[in-house]
């Protein structure tokens, strides 16, 4: 996917370094303005939404009963 999808260094980062490099990100782009104008800040006030964990996905042959 990252191969057919253009993506800036911070986002590059997010997607190869895991929770650091996204909460960095999204730091960064919480006072950008979406498309339509409003900011993220200005569409969830602070402390209303919450965050899913990240979790690492290990993949291997399923344990048998």
């Amino acid at each position: 996917m990252a191969v057919s999808i253009p993506l800036t260094e911070d986002e590059q980062a997010a997607l190869t370094d895991g929770k650091a490099a996204i909460d960095q990100l999204l730091n960064r782009l919480a006072d950008t303005p979406t498309p339509t104008g409003p900011t993220p800040q200005k569409i969830t006030a602070p402390g209303s939404a919450q965050l899913l964990p990240i979790v690492a996905v290990r993949q291997g042959k399923a344990a048998q009963s």
